[in-house]
Protein backbone atom coordinates (compact mmCIF):
# COMPACT_ATOMS: atom_id res chain seq x y z
CA UNK A 1 0.00 0.00 0.00
CA UNK A 2 1.17 3.51 -0.81
CA UNK A 3 2.87 5.49 1.98
CA UNK A 4 0.38 8.33 1.42
CA UNK A 5 -2.55 6.15 2.49
CA UNK A 6 -0.73 5.01 5.63
CA UNK A 7 0.18 8.57 6.55
CA UNK A 8 -3.41 9.76 6.06
CA UNK A 9 -4.72 6.86 8.16
CA UNK A 10 -2.22 7.69 10.89
CA UNK A 11 -3.35 11.34 10.92
CA UNK A 12 -7.01 10.32 11.28
CA UNK A 13 -6.10 7.82 14.03
CA UNK A 14 -4.12 10.47 15.90
CA UNK A 15 -7.09 12.86 15.77
CA UNK A 16 -9.38 10.11 17.08
CA UNK A 17 -6.98 9.41 19.95
CA UNK A 18 -6.92 13.09 20.88
CA UNK A 19 -10.74 13.22 20.78
CA UNK A 20 -10.79 10.09 22.93
CA UNK A 21 -8.57 11.65 25.59
CA UNK A 22 -10.61 14.84 25.56
CA UNK A 23 -13.90 12.96 25.89
CA UNK A 24 -12.69 10.95 28.86
CA UNK A 25 -12.59 14.14 30.92
CA UNK A 26 -16.37 13.98 31.41
CA UNK A 27 -18.66 11.15 32.45
CA UNK A 28 -21.32 11.96 29.88
CA UNK A 29 -18.86 11.93 26.97
CA UNK A 30 -16.71 9.02 28.20
CA UNK A 31 -18.62 6.27 26.37
CA UNK A 32 -18.32 8.09 23.04
CA UNK A 33 -14.65 8.76 23.78
CA UNK A 34 -13.99 5.05 24.27
CA UNK A 35 -15.41 4.35 20.80
CA UNK A 36 -13.17 7.06 19.33
CA UNK A 37 -10.20 5.19 20.81
CA UNK A 38 -11.41 1.80 19.55
CA UNK A 39 -11.92 3.06 16.00
CA UNK A 40 -8.59 4.91 16.05
CA UNK A 41 -6.69 1.85 17.22
CA UNK A 42 -8.41 -0.37 14.65
CA UNK A 43 -7.52 2.08 11.88
CA UNK A 44 -3.92 2.32 13.10
CA UNK A 45 -3.44 -1.45 13.24
CA UNK A 46 -5.07 -1.94 9.83
CA UNK A 47 -2.96 0.76 8.18
CA UNK A 48 0.21 -0.71 9.68
CA UNK A 49 -0.62 -4.22 8.46
CA UNK A 50 -1.18 -3.17 4.85
CA UNK A 51 1.28 -0.26 4.76
CA UNK A 52 4.88 -0.15 3.51
CA UNK A 53 7.11 -2.85 4.96
CA UNK A 54 4.18 -5.14 5.69
CA UNK A 55 4.73 -8.88 5.79
CA UNK A 56 4.43 -12.02 7.89
CA UNK A 57 0.67 -11.86 7.47
CA UNK A 58 -0.12 -15.23 9.01
CA UNK A 59 1.99 -14.60 12.10
CA UNK A 60 0.56 -11.10 12.49
CA UNK A 61 -3.04 -12.30 12.25
CA UNK A 62 -2.41 -15.16 14.67
CA UNK A 63 -0.85 -12.82 17.23
CA UNK A 64 -3.63 -10.24 16.84
CA UNK A 65 -6.25 -12.95 17.24
CA UNK A 66 -4.51 -14.39 20.29
CA UNK A 67 -4.10 -10.97 21.90
CA UNK A 68 -7.73 -10.07 21.17
CA UNK A 69 -8.95 -13.35 22.69
CA UNK A 70 -6.89 -12.89 25.85
CA UNK A 71 -8.04 -9.28 26.17
CA UNK A 72 -11.69 -10.29 25.78
CA UNK A 73 -11.34 -12.99 28.43
CA UNK A 74 -9.74 -10.56 30.85
CA UNK A 75 -12.42 -7.92 30.22
CA UNK A 76 -15.15 -10.44 30.99
CA UNK A 77 -13.56 -11.92 34.10
CA UNK A 78 -11.83 -9.01 35.82
CA UNK A 79 -13.96 -7.33 38.47
CA UNK A 80 -14.14 -3.55 38.72
CA UNK A 81 -12.18 -3.75 41.98
CA UNK A 82 -9.33 -5.41 40.07
CA UNK A 83 -9.04 -2.72 37.42
CA UNK A 84 -6.03 -1.02 39.08
CA UNK A 85 -4.11 -4.32 39.03
CA UNK A 86 -5.14 -4.92 35.41
CA UNK A 87 -3.94 -1.45 34.37
CA UNK A 88 -0.60 -2.05 36.10
CA UNK A 89 -0.27 -5.41 34.34
CA UNK A 90 -1.01 -3.81 30.96
CA UNK A 91 1.67 -1.18 31.59
CA UNK A 92 4.18 -3.97 32.21
CA UNK A 93 3.37 -5.45 28.79
CA UNK A 94 3.95 -2.08 27.10
CA UNK A 95 7.34 -1.80 28.82
CA UNK A 96 8.30 -5.35 27.88
CA UNK A 97 7.27 -4.75 24.26
CA UNK A 98 9.50 -1.67 24.15
CA UNK A 99 12.43 -3.75 25.42
CA UNK A 100 11.88 -6.44 22.79
CA UNK A 101 11.49 -3.93 19.94
CA UNK A 102 14.64 -2.11 21.06
CA UNK A 103 16.72 -5.28 21.07
CA UNK A 104 15.28 -6.30 17.71
CA UNK A 105 16.30 -2.91 16.28
CA UNK A 106 19.85 -3.44 17.58
CA UNK A 107 19.96 -6.90 16.00
CA UNK A 108 18.84 -5.44 12.67
CA UNK A 109 21.55 -2.76 12.84
CA UNK A 110 24.16 -5.46 13.43
CA UNK A 111 22.80 -7.60 10.57
CA UNK A 112 22.86 -4.67 8.15
CA UNK A 113 26.38 -3.74 9.25
CA UNK A 114 27.52 -7.32 8.65
CA UNK A 115 25.85 -7.42 5.24
CA UNK A 116 27.48 -4.17 4.16
CA UNK A 117 30.87 -5.35 5.35
CA UNK A 118 30.49 -8.55 3.34
CA UNK A 119 29.49 -6.74 0.18
CA UNK A 120 25.90 -7.99 0.32
CA UNK A 121 23.11 -6.80 -1.97
CA UNK A 122 21.17 -4.02 -0.23
CA UNK A 123 18.21 -4.59 -2.56
CA UNK A 124 17.58 -7.93 -0.85
CA UNK A 125 16.92 -6.18 2.47
CA UNK A 126 13.28 -5.58 3.40
CA UNK A 127 11.29 -3.91 6.16
CA UNK A 128 13.17 -2.19 8.96
CA UNK A 129 16.53 -3.51 7.69
CA UNK A 130 16.01 -1.65 4.41
CA UNK A 131 15.40 1.58 6.33
CA UNK A 132 18.54 1.05 8.42
CA UNK A 133 20.64 0.40 5.31
CA UNK A 134 19.78 3.87 3.97
CA UNK A 135 20.89 5.69 7.13
CA UNK A 136 24.19 7.52 7.47
CA UNK A 137 26.62 6.87 10.32
CA UNK A 138 25.24 9.86 12.23
CA UNK A 139 21.67 8.63 11.79
CA UNK A 140 22.69 5.16 13.01
CA UNK A 141 24.11 6.71 16.18
CA UNK A 142 20.90 8.66 16.71
CA UNK A 143 18.96 5.43 16.21
CA UNK A 144 21.11 3.73 18.84
CA UNK A 145 20.35 6.47 21.36
CA UNK A 146 16.63 6.18 20.60
CA UNK A 147 16.49 2.42 21.04
CA UNK A 148 18.68 2.66 24.13
CA UNK A 149 16.21 5.09 25.73
CA UNK A 150 13.28 2.90 24.66
CA UNK A 151 14.81 -0.16 26.32
CA UNK A 152 15.80 1.82 29.43
CA UNK A 153 12.34 3.34 30.01
CA UNK A 154 10.63 0.11 28.99
CA UNK A 155 12.63 -2.00 31.43
CA UNK A 156 11.88 0.40 34.30
CA UNK A 157 8.20 0.35 33.35
CA UNK A 158 8.12 -3.45 33.19
CA UNK A 159 9.51 -4.29 36.62
CA UNK A 160 7.91 -1.24 38.22
CA UNK A 161 4.49 -2.27 36.90
CA UNK A 162 4.97 -5.87 38.06
CA UNK A 163 5.71 -4.64 41.59
CA UNK A 164 2.75 -2.22 41.47
CA UNK A 165 0.51 -5.10 40.40
CA UNK A 166 1.82 -7.24 43.25
CA UNK A 167 1.16 -4.52 45.83
CA UNK A 168 -2.31 -3.73 44.52
CA UNK A 169 -3.22 -7.42 44.42
CA UNK A 170 -1.87 -7.98 47.93
CA UNK A 171 0.83 -10.40 46.74
CA UNK A 172 3.70 -8.13 47.82
CA UNK A 173 4.21 -6.28 51.08
CA UNK A 174 2.43 -2.93 50.72
CA UNK A 175 4.82 -1.05 53.01
CA UNK A 176 7.68 1.01 51.55
CA UNK A 177 10.69 -1.33 51.42
CA UNK A 178 14.21 -0.68 50.14
CA UNK A 179 17.52 -2.51 50.20
CA UNK A 180 20.31 -1.20 52.45
CA UNK A 181 21.68 1.86 50.68
CA UNK A 182 18.28 3.01 49.40
CA UNK A 183 18.58 5.76 46.83
CA UNK A 184 22.37 5.28 46.59
CA UNK A 185 21.68 1.97 44.83
CA UNK A 186 19.23 3.66 42.47
CA UNK A 187 21.78 6.38 41.70
CA UNK A 188 24.50 3.79 41.13
CA UNK A 189 22.28 1.88 38.69
CA UNK A 190 21.44 5.13 36.88
CA UNK A 191 25.14 6.06 36.59
CA UNK A 192 25.89 2.56 35.30
CA UNK A 193 23.18 3.05 32.67
CA UNK A 194 24.73 6.36 31.54
CA UNK A 195 28.18 4.73 31.29
CA UNK A 196 26.60 1.89 29.29
CA UNK A 197 25.05 4.44 26.95
CA UNK A 198 28.44 6.01 26.23
CA UNK A 199 29.97 2.56 25.78
CA UNK A 200 27.19 1.46 23.44
CA UNK A 201 27.30 4.72 21.53
CA UNK A 202 31.01 4.22 20.81
CA UNK A 203 31.07 0.47 20.18
CA UNK A 204 27.58 -0.64 19.20
CA UNK A 205 28.18 -3.88 21.13
CA UNK A 206 25.36 -5.88 22.68
CA UNK A 207 27.03 -6.17 26.11
CA UNK A 208 26.48 -2.54 27.28
CA UNK A 209 22.87 -2.82 26.15
CA UNK A 210 22.43 -5.93 28.31
CA UNK A 211 24.13 -4.28 31.31
CA UNK A 212 21.88 -1.23 31.01
CA UNK A 213 18.79 -3.46 30.76
CA UNK A 214 19.65 -5.26 33.99
CA UNK A 215 20.31 -1.92 35.72
CA UNK A 216 17.00 -0.50 34.46
CA UNK A 217 15.10 -3.59 35.58
CA UNK A 218 16.62 -3.12 39.04
CA UNK A 219 15.71 0.59 39.12
CA UNK A 220 12.08 -0.15 38.27
CA UNK A 221 11.82 -2.85 40.92
CA UNK A 222 13.60 -0.91 43.66
CA UNK A 223 11.82 2.40 42.98
CA UNK A 224 8.32 0.98 43.28
CA UNK A 225 9.19 -1.29 46.20
CA UNK A 226 10.19 1.90 48.02
CA UNK A 227 6.69 3.38 47.68
CA UNK A 228 3.96 2.53 50.19
CA UNK A 229 0.71 0.87 49.16
CA UNK A 230 -1.39 3.93 50.05
CA UNK A 231 0.37 5.83 47.25
CA UNK A 232 -0.20 3.22 44.54
CA UNK A 233 -2.78 5.36 42.65
CA UNK A 234 -0.02 7.89 41.93
CA UNK A 235 2.37 5.09 40.98
CA UNK A 236 -0.09 3.59 38.48
CA UNK A 237 -0.52 6.98 36.83
CA UNK A 238 3.24 7.54 36.82
CA UNK A 239 3.87 4.14 35.22
CA UNK A 240 1.26 5.01 32.62
CA UNK A 241 3.39 8.03 31.76
CA UNK A 242 6.56 5.89 31.63
CA UNK A 243 4.91 3.44 29.22
CA UNK A 244 3.96 6.31 26.93
CA UNK A 245 7.47 7.72 26.78
CA UNK A 246 8.84 4.21 26.15
CA UNK A 247 6.45 3.85 23.21
CA UNK A 248 7.43 7.30 21.88
CA UNK A 249 11.15 6.43 22.05
CA UNK A 250 10.54 3.19 20.16
CA UNK A 251 8.42 5.14 17.66
CA UNK A 252 11.48 7.26 16.86
CA UNK A 253 13.55 4.08 16.45
CA UNK A 254 11.07 2.53 14.04
CA UNK A 255 10.31 5.79 12.25
CA UNK A 256 6.61 5.34 13.08
CA UNK A 257 4.98 8.77 13.37
CA UNK A 258 1.76 7.50 14.96
CA UNK A 259 3.63 5.61 17.67
CA UNK A 260 5.50 8.81 18.49
CA UNK A 261 2.26 10.82 18.71
CA UNK A 262 0.40 8.22 20.76
CA UNK A 263 3.37 7.71 23.07
CA UNK A 264 3.64 11.45 23.63
CA UNK A 265 -0.09 11.70 24.34
CA UNK A 266 0.01 8.88 26.88
CA UNK A 267 3.27 10.07 28.41
CA UNK A 268 2.21 13.69 28.83
CA UNK A 269 -1.33 12.93 30.01
CA UNK A 270 0.01 10.41 32.53
CA UNK A 271 2.56 12.94 33.80
CA UNK A 272 -0.11 15.66 34.13
CA UNK A 273 -2.44 13.29 35.98
CA UNK A 274 0.41 12.24 38.27
CA UNK A 275 1.10 15.88 39.07
CA UNK A 276 -2.58 16.56 39.81
CA UNK A 277 -2.75 13.52 42.09
CA UNK A 278 0.48 14.47 43.86
CA UNK A 279 -0.99 17.91 44.50
CA UNK A 280 -4.16 16.28 45.84
CA UNK A 281 -2.05 14.16 48.21
CA UNK A 282 0.43 16.93 49.06
CA UNK A 283 3.28 14.87 47.62
CA UNK A 284 6.32 16.13 45.75
CA UNK A 285 6.24 15.02 42.12
CA UNK A 286 10.03 14.60 42.13
CA UNK A 287 9.90 12.41 45.24
CA UNK A 288 7.28 10.21 43.56
CA UNK A 289 9.55 9.68 40.56
CA UNK A 290 12.50 8.87 42.82
CA UNK A 291 10.40 6.60 45.03
CA UNK A 292 10.51 5.98 48.76
CA UNK A 293 8.14 8.69 49.92
CA UNK A 294 5.20 8.48 52.30
CA UNK A 295 6.98 7.71 55.54
CA UNK A 296 6.34 9.55 58.78
CA UNK A 297 8.92 11.99 60.14
CA UNK A 298 8.33 11.28 63.84
CA UNK A 299 5.96 9.73 66.38
CA UNK A 300 2.35 10.10 65.34
CA UNK A 301 -0.23 11.81 67.52
CA UNK A 302 -1.98 9.43 69.92
CA UNK A 303 -5.67 8.86 69.21
CA UNK A 304 -7.94 9.12 72.25
CA UNK A 305 -11.48 7.86 72.78
CA UNK A 306 -13.28 4.82 71.48
CA UNK A 307 -15.20 3.80 68.43
CA UNK A 308 -18.97 3.80 69.04
CA UNK A 309 -21.06 1.39 66.98
CA UNK A 310 -24.56 1.96 65.63
CA UNK A 311 -27.07 -0.36 64.00
CA UNK A 312 -29.26 0.04 60.91
CA UNK A 313 -32.19 1.34 62.96
CA UNK A 314 -30.07 4.18 64.35
CA UNK A 315 -28.78 5.17 60.92
CA UNK A 316 -32.29 5.03 59.43
CA UNK A 317 -33.65 7.27 62.19
CA UNK A 318 -30.92 9.85 61.61
CA UNK A 319 -31.51 9.83 57.85
CA UNK A 320 -35.23 10.25 58.40
CA UNK A 321 -34.61 13.45 60.35
CA UNK A 322 -31.90 14.78 58.02
CA UNK A 323 -32.49 17.25 55.20
CA UNK A 324 -29.04 17.10 53.57
CA UNK A 325 -26.86 14.00 53.12
CA UNK A 326 -23.38 13.65 51.64
CA UNK A 327 -22.09 10.19 50.72
CA UNK A 328 -18.33 9.60 50.51
CA UNK A 329 -17.46 6.38 48.63
CA UNK A 330 -14.10 4.64 48.87
CA UNK A 331 -12.36 1.42 47.95
CA UNK A 332 -14.43 -0.49 50.54
CA UNK A 333 -17.52 0.19 48.44
CA UNK A 334 -15.77 -1.24 45.41
CA UNK A 335 -14.63 -4.38 47.26
CA UNK A 336 -18.14 -5.03 48.58
CA UNK A 337 -19.67 -4.19 45.18
CA UNK A 338 -22.11 -1.99 47.04
CA UNK A 339 -22.59 0.66 44.36
CA UNK A 340 -26.07 -0.62 43.41
CA UNK A 341 -27.17 -0.51 47.03
CA UNK A 342 -25.76 3.01 47.33
CA UNK A 343 -27.69 4.01 44.23
CA UNK A 344 -30.93 2.58 45.63
CA UNK A 345 -30.37 4.38 48.95
CA UNK A 346 -29.86 7.61 47.00
CA UNK A 347 -33.11 7.12 45.08
CA UNK A 348 -35.13 6.53 48.22
CA UNK A 349 -33.66 9.47 50.10
CA UNK A 350 -34.22 11.84 47.17
CA UNK A 351 -37.78 10.54 46.78
CA UNK A 352 -38.30 11.47 50.43
CA UNK A 353 -37.25 15.05 49.66
CA UNK A 354 -33.69 14.82 51.00
CA UNK A 355 -30.79 16.59 49.31
CA UNK A 356 -28.24 13.86 48.51
CA UNK A 357 -24.82 14.48 47.01
CA UNK A 358 -21.59 12.52 46.60
CA UNK A 359 -18.14 13.79 47.56
CA UNK A 360 -15.31 12.36 45.46
CA UNK A 361 -11.68 12.74 46.48
CA UNK A 362 -9.15 12.87 43.59
CA UNK A 363 -7.43 9.69 44.83
CA UNK A 364 -10.44 7.78 46.18
CA UNK A 365 -10.04 4.07 45.45
CA UNK A 366 -6.86 2.79 43.87
CA UNK A 367 -7.15 4.39 40.47
CA UNK A 368 -8.09 7.90 39.30
CA UNK A 369 -11.82 8.04 38.56
CA UNK A 370 -12.45 4.66 40.23
CA UNK A 371 -15.44 5.89 42.24
CA UNK A 372 -16.88 7.89 39.33
CA UNK A 373 -16.95 4.76 37.17
CA UNK A 374 -18.67 2.70 39.86
CA UNK A 375 -21.32 5.35 40.48
CA UNK A 376 -21.93 5.79 36.76
CA UNK A 377 -22.32 2.02 36.45
CA UNK A 378 -24.99 2.18 39.19
CA UNK A 379 -26.85 4.97 37.33
CA UNK A 380 -26.18 7.65 39.94
CA UNK A 381 -26.98 11.05 38.34
CA UNK A 382 -23.85 12.88 37.23
CA UNK A 383 -24.98 16.22 38.57
CA UNK A 384 -24.95 15.12 42.24
CA UNK A 385 -21.41 13.67 42.04
CA UNK A 386 -19.07 16.48 43.12
CA UNK A 387 -15.32 16.83 43.45
CA UNK A 388 -13.63 17.63 46.77
CA UNK A 389 -13.12 21.33 46.01
CA UNK A 390 -16.77 21.72 45.06
CA UNK A 391 -18.24 20.26 48.25
CA UNK A 392 -15.74 20.60 51.09
CA UNK A 393 -17.10 23.95 52.24
CA UNK A 394 -20.62 22.50 52.53
CA UNK A 395 -19.95 19.96 55.29
CA UNK A 396 -20.71 22.37 58.19
CA UNK A 397 -24.25 22.73 56.75
CA UNK A 398 -24.67 18.98 56.17
CA UNK A 399 -26.89 16.96 58.51
CA UNK A 400 -25.45 13.50 57.77
CA UNK A 401 -22.22 12.37 56.12
CA UNK A 402 -21.98 8.69 55.20
CA UNK A 403 -18.47 7.31 54.67
CA UNK A 404 -18.44 4.00 52.79
CA UNK A 405 -15.09 2.23 52.84
CA UNK A 406 -12.91 5.35 52.91
CA UNK A 407 -9.99 5.99 55.25
CA UNK A 408 -7.12 8.31 54.29
CA UNK A 409 -9.29 10.69 52.26
CA UNK A 410 -11.39 11.52 55.36
CA UNK A 411 -8.58 11.42 57.92
CA UNK A 412 -8.33 14.61 60.02
CA UNK A 413 -4.76 13.64 60.98
CA UNK A 414 -3.74 15.08 57.60
CA UNK A 415 -4.53 18.51 59.07
CA UNK A 416 -3.88 17.94 62.78
CA UNK A 417 -0.81 15.69 62.97
CA UNK A 418 2.40 17.01 61.34
CA UNK A 419 4.06 13.60 61.85
CA UNK A 420 1.35 11.67 60.07
CA UNK A 421 2.42 9.98 56.80
CA UNK A 422 -0.40 11.91 55.10
CA UNK A 423 0.32 15.26 56.79
CA UNK A 424 -0.75 18.15 54.57
CA UNK A 425 -2.83 16.00 52.25
CA UNK A 426 -6.12 17.71 51.31
CA UNK A 427 -9.00 15.63 52.68
CA UNK A 428 -12.78 15.66 52.73
CA UNK A 429 -13.69 17.42 55.99
CA UNK A 430 -16.73 15.26 56.70
CA UNK A 431 -16.22 15.48 60.49
CA UNK A 432 -17.65 19.00 60.29
CA UNK A 433 -21.07 17.54 59.45
CA UNK A 434 -23.59 17.24 62.30
CA UNK A 435 -23.45 13.43 62.21
CA UNK A 436 -21.03 11.03 60.52
CA UNK A 437 -21.71 7.35 59.87
CA UNK A 438 -18.78 5.18 58.78
CA UNK A 439 -19.50 1.89 57.02
CA UNK A 440 -16.49 -0.29 57.74
CA UNK A 441 -15.77 -4.01 58.11
CA UNK A 442 -14.01 -3.72 61.46
CA UNK A 443 -11.70 -1.64 63.61
CA UNK A 444 -8.53 -2.20 61.56
CA UNK A 445 -6.50 0.61 60.03
CA UNK A 446 -7.16 -0.51 56.47
CA UNK A 447 -4.90 -0.70 53.42
CA UNK A 448 -2.60 2.20 54.30
CA UNK A 449 -2.05 1.19 57.94
CA UNK A 450 -2.76 4.73 59.23
CA UNK A 451 -5.06 5.22 62.23
CA UNK A 452 -8.00 7.56 61.59
CA UNK A 453 -9.09 9.90 64.44
CA UNK A 454 -12.41 10.44 62.61
CA UNK A 455 -13.61 7.08 63.88
CA UNK A 456 -13.19 8.25 67.49
CA UNK A 457 -14.92 11.64 67.25
CA UNK A 458 -18.07 12.32 69.29
CA UNK A 459 -20.28 12.90 66.26
CA UNK A 460 -19.09 9.72 64.50
CA UNK A 461 -20.80 6.33 64.70
CA UNK A 462 -19.37 3.12 63.23
CA UNK A 463 -21.75 1.11 61.06
CA UNK A 464 -19.78 -2.16 61.11
CA UNK A 465 -20.08 -4.93 58.54
CA UNK A 466 -19.72 -5.60 54.84
CA UNK A 467 -20.76 -2.43 53.03
CA UNK A 468 -23.30 -4.12 50.73
CA UNK A 469 -24.84 -6.23 53.50
CA UNK A 470 -25.03 -3.21 55.83
CA UNK A 471 -26.65 -1.00 53.20
CA UNK A 472 -29.10 -3.71 52.17
CA UNK A 473 -30.14 -4.01 55.80
CA UNK A 474 -30.45 -0.22 56.02
CA UNK A 475 -32.66 -0.20 52.91
CA UNK A 476 -35.19 -2.43 54.66
CA UNK A 477 -35.61 0.35 57.24
CA UNK A 478 -36.16 3.10 54.65
CA UNK A 479 -39.35 3.11 52.63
Amino acid sequence: MDIGFTTAAYVVAAVLFILSLGGLSGQESAKRAVWYGIVGMGLAVGATLIGPGSGLWLLSLVLIGLGGFIGMQLAQRVQMTQMPELVAAMHSLVGLAAVFVGFNADIEITNVKTALAGGGDLKSLTGFAALVAKKTAVEINILRVELFLGIFIGAITFTGSVVAYGKLAGRFNTTATQLPGGHVLNAAAAILSVVSLLWYFQSGDLLPLLIMTVAALFIGWHLIMGIGGADMPVVVSMLNSYSGWAAAAIGFSLGNDLLIVVGALVGSSGAILSYIMCKAMNRSFVSVILGGFGGSSGPQMAVEGEQVAIDADGVAAALDEADSVVIIPGYGMAVAQAQQSVSELTKRLRAAGKTVRFAIHPVAGRLPGHMNVLLAEAKVPYDIVLEMDEINDDFPDTDVAIVIGSNDIVNPAAQDDPNSPIAGMPVLECWKAKQVFVSKRGQGTGYSGIENPLFFKENTRMFYGDAKASLDKLLTKIS
